[in-house]
């Protein structure tokens, strides 16, 4: 018996699904990525971003490493036969999810919302979350897990009917209403959560159970087929109607927005109409098994059984220009929108934590020409103190929109990277300072950190390590231009561009 007073193969086989849910998309994702992959240009700035993608997808599976260095909120749906001792299966999953934690499958994610200390261990009030059911199958416990980072959490949304919407104009209490806010909710994720994505909707409830409901819609395969053929015409429409945007992959434009979406529908009360909309990116983790409730043996594999994956492949740098450390102010003006860059040298990571502290203290180390990547990477110390980095994919940008045209004017630096872009602010300091943005792939934490040869140090370790300041020595980092030092944001120009064939489908009818 382990310490959850549950047998150890309980232990051992959520140890497991962790790993897994974090290292290997299930095979109905895989399918939709490789689809949309046909579907772009391969020299397109979209077909560039899904090549990564697709190397990152193998690279993580192989290596058992983490898809994308979020790793989100661990968030486990529970099905136990009556009787079982929910107690003991909390404490076993808790201690699966610490373990999980210590060997790197999991990132450090859990924050003390009023002081801001990291756990470290992914546990504490609220995290992991679990949804425990009971169900009538006597002899197995059902685990689904659901991993779904920050980035396409904060592009979750909540409308209440009726309402006006950017493009679409009026949405009424009615499935026309619906269908407005579901595309408008494609549209506002733009590439801030990693397109191309996937949908849960919910239909209705309270403002709780329907963001629950619609989180929960996540866990059905791509593949399947809604049993209410009102709500199956509804996905089938906006599955396709969200592939005519424009949005594409990271937002950088391209045919493939959007790879799924799921729709329930739940009873409401008369003076609330609410369509609730679970957005989650391409790294789309769901896994799930089927325990022996007295031994927990492993019964069955849910989303496909386990498979061996061949050996990651090694990293080859696309074409691009190339520069190193530290980069000029001559160097950032020659880019411009569209352009790969492939950088070598020193760059520091900063995110949330670090540009507030830039606000108001001087920088541990000098960052004049230098390259600050928005990256909360997955890191690990060996027993002589080494750190190396398991996981190292871009965040989202435009948190540190606040900061960042403060920090560029005050620090020198040359080149930010991140994803999904960022606004005015920063796109006129840019020109200001003669530095440039960088999109690089969201979620492909695996495809980066081999671009990561070494660890130099690491600054401001207090805030945790996924907001300490890393010092990463790196060797042809491939990013692509989307804001230059001339004034021009290809993110505003998709946004644009999208927000237009948005208003195209104002008019149009599911009937």
């Amino acid at each position: 018996m382990s310490h959850s007073g549950l047998p150890e193969a309980f232990h051992d086989n959520l140890v497991a699904l962790i790993t897994r849910t974090a290292t290997d998309l299930p095979p109905d994702v895989r399918l939709a990525m490789q689809r949309a992959t046909g579907r772009e240009l391969p020299a397109s700035q979209a077909g560039q971003a899904l090549a990564i993608i697709d190397s990152n997808i193998q690279m993580a599976a192989g290596d058992e490493g983490p898809l994308c260095q979020d790793t989100g909120m661990p968030t486990f749906f529970v099905h136990t036969p009556v009787g079982f001792n929910q107690i003991h299966l909390r404490r076993a999953i808790e201690a699966a999810v610490e373990e999980a934690t210590r060997r790197g499958k999991l990132r450090p994610n859990s924050v003390d919302s009023l002081t801001g200390k990291n756990s470290g261990n992914n546990l504490g009030p609220g995290t992991p979350v679990i949804h425990f059911e009971q169900w009538e199958n006597e002899a197995g416990v059902e685990i689904k897990l659901l991993l779904k980072g920050g980035g396409c959490e904060n592009k979750n949304i909540q409308y209440s009917l009726p309402c006006t919407l950017d493009h679409l104009g009026r949405a009424g209490r009615d499935l026309e209403g619906v269908r407005k806010c579901i595309l408008h909710a494609v549209w506002q994720a733009q590439g801030q959560g990693c397109a191309p994505g996937a949908l849960g909707v919910a239909i209705g409830g309270d403002r709780v159970s329907g963001y629950e409901a619609a989180k929960e819609q996540l866990l059905r395969p791509l593949d399947d087929h809604n049993l209410d053929a009102r709500l199956a015409e509804l996905e089938d429409y906006i599955l396709e109607k969200a592939n005519t945007l424009g949005i594409g992959t990271m937002g950088f434009g391209g045919g493939v927005s959007l790879i799924g979406c799921k729709i329930t529908a739940l009873n409401r009360l008369p003076a609330s109409f609410f369509v609730s909309v679970a957005y989650d990116c391409w790294a789309y983790r769901r896994r799930g098994l089927i325990l022996d409730a007295r031994t927990g043996a492993v019964q069955r594999w849910l989303y496909g059984d386990p498979e061996l994956t061949p050996a990651a492949p090694a990293v080859q740098a696309p074409a691009g220009i190339r520069l190193t450390t530290p980069i000029s102010e001559a160097d950032v003006r020659q880019l411009k929108v569209g352009d790969m860059v492939l950088i070598s040298g020193v760059m520091v990571t900063g995110r949330d934590a670090v540009h507030a502290h830039l606000m108001h203290h001087d920088a541990p180390l000098d960052l004049h020409g230098a390259v600050l990547y928005h990256c909360g990477p997955v890191a690990r110390q060996d027993k002589d103190g080494v750190w190396s980095i398991g996981a190292a994919g871009p965040t989202t940008s435009i948190r540190e929109e606040p900061y960042q045209a403060d920090i560029l004017r005050r620090f020198g630096i040359r080149v930010v990277i991140g994803k999904g872009g960022m606004g005015e602010r920063t796109l006129k300091a840019l020109g200001e300072c003669g530095a440039v943005y960088l999109n690089a792939v969201g979620g492909a934490a695996q495809y980066y950190a081999r671009a990561i040869t070494r660890v130099r140090g690491v600054h401001l370790l207090e805030f945790g390590t996924p907001e300490a300041m890393w010092e990463l020595e790196v060797r042809d980092f491939p990013a692509v231009v989307t804001m230059d030092s001339h004034g021009h944001s290809l993110h505003s120009q998709v946004e644009e561009a999208s927000g237009t064939a948005l208003e195209a489908l104002q008019s149009e009818s599911l009937v």
